[in-house]
């Protein structure tokens, strides 16, 4: 078969950086992230994320190719952040969305286990 391993999907090769970034030439505080070993999930994500800053003017991304384990998010920024900023921000917020999450779930969880067995 022709199709890679699949721990390649997941797993960073040695000397390569999860995250790379490429500031565009053409336009004034624009440039491309490349984010190795993702997909469509954080790809989404993290866009949502950056649109939700006011100082966001563009943010997309895309897979190059299917066999390619990466995603290419592009973010163009008004002048009063920079791309980096932006994408730093993002990262920080979802982090704490996620954790926000993480905490109500397990709280969730134990009122659900503590609450009164009922036969069945």
């Amino acid at each position: 078969m022709n199709a890679p391993d699949r721990y390649e999907r997941f797993v960073v090769p040695e000397g390569t950086k999860k995250v790379s970034y490429e500031r565009d030439t053409k336009i004034v505080n624009a440039g491309s992230f490349t984010i190795e070993r993702e997909d469509h999930t954080i790809g989404n994500i993290l866009r949502m994320q950056l649109h939700r800053d006011p100082n966001v003017l563009f943010a997309g991304y895309k897979l190059p190719h299917p066999l390619q384990y990466k995603i290419i998010v592009r973010v163009h920024t008004a002048n009063q952040s920079t791309p980096t900023q932006a994408y730093t921000q993002a990262i920080n917020d979802l982090d704490k969305e996620l954790e926000n999450l993480k905490q109500a779930f397990e709280d969730e969880k134990i009122r659900y286990e503590e609450r009164p067995k009922q036969g069945y």
